[in-house]
C-alpha cells in the first residue's frame, strides 16, 4: 500500500472514531435537552422528567450532607401513597404558588387521615411549616451528581442553549460533511488511479502491436 493510500486510510479512521465520539456524546445530550427544554414549555405546572425520572438543581444547603447546594438530583416520579415516613421526597412548596418553588426534603410524619406529609430538612432544626398535600409530591429522591446542578443552571441560560443544544447540531453536520467529502475524495482518487492503470495497459498493448507490425518478414 502506498504512503498516500495508507494517510487516506488514516483519516478515513480518525474521522469515523470522532463521529462515534461525537455520537455517543452528543447525541443523548441534544435528545436529553430538547425534550426536557420542550416539557418545561407544553407543561407549565411540572416539572419536566424522561422515562419517570426528574433532574432538579438544589439550591441550598437544607438536606446537608447528603445533598448539597449545586448537586444535581435525580427523583423518581411515584404516587403519593407510595410514600414512606424517612423518603426524601421533591415537591412543590405548599407555601408558594405552585411551579415557583421545588422542595427536596425528607418526610418526617404522615397524616393518615389527609396523606399530607410532616417534611424537614436534615440540615435544619424544625420541620417545615406547611404540610405537604399528596397532590404536591413530584417524586422520591433516588441519585444525585454533585455539582453537575452548576452545569444544568448554565445549560438553561441563552449561552448554555447555544452550546449543549445548536453546538452539538452544528458539530454533528460538519462531521457528515467532512466524511462525505473525505469519501468522494478517496473514491476519486480510486477513479484516477484506476485509469491510470487502463491508460497504461492501452499503451503497452499498443506498443506491443506496434511492433509486431513492424517485425520483418522471414
Amino acid at each position: 500500500m502506498s504512503d498516500q493510500k495508507q494517510k487516506k486510510s488514516v483519516g478515513h479512521r480518525i474521522l469515523t472514531v470522532v463521529g462515534i465520539v461525537l455520537c455517543v456524546i452528543l447525541i443523548p445530550m441534544l435528545i436529553i435537552n430538547c425534550t426536557l427544554i420542550v416539557k418545561s414549555f407544553a407543561h407549565h405546572d411540572e416539572v419536566p422528567s424522561m422515562f419517570g425520572i426528574a433532574p432538579m438543581i438544589v439550591l441550598t444547603d437544607s438536606m446537608y450532607p447528603d445533598i448539597q447546594s449545586g448537586d444535581l438530583v435525580f427523583c423518581k416520579t411515584i404516587d403519593a401513597k407510595d410514600v414512606n415516613v424517612g423518603d426524601v421526597i421533591s415537591f412543590f412548596d405548599p407555601a408558594v404558588s405552585r411551579q415557583q418553588s421545588v422542595v427536596t426534603h425528607r418526610v418526617t410524619a404522615i397524616d393518615p387521615q389527609t396523606g399530607a406529609f410532616t417534611t424537614k430538612g436534615d440540615a435544619n432544626n424544625t420541620e417545615d411549616n406547611m404540610p405537604v398535600p399528596p397532590e404536591n409530591v413530584i417524586g422520591i429522591y433516588k441519585t444525585r451528581i454533585a455539582g453537575a446542578g452548576h452545569i444544568a443552571m448554565f445549560m438553561q441560560s441563552s449561552t448554555g442553549f447555544v452550546i449543549c443544544v445548536l453546538l452539538p447540531i452544528a458539530l454533528l453536520v460538519l462531521y457528515d460533511f467532512l466524511r462525505r467529502k473525505a469519501y468522494e475524495k478517496e473514491t476519486a482518487g480510486d477513479t484516477e488511479a484506476l485509469k491510470a492503470e487502463l491508460e497504461a495497459l492501452k499503451a503497452e498493448k499498443a506498443a506491443a502491436e506496434a511492433s509486431t507490425e513492424e517485425k520483418p518478414a522471414e
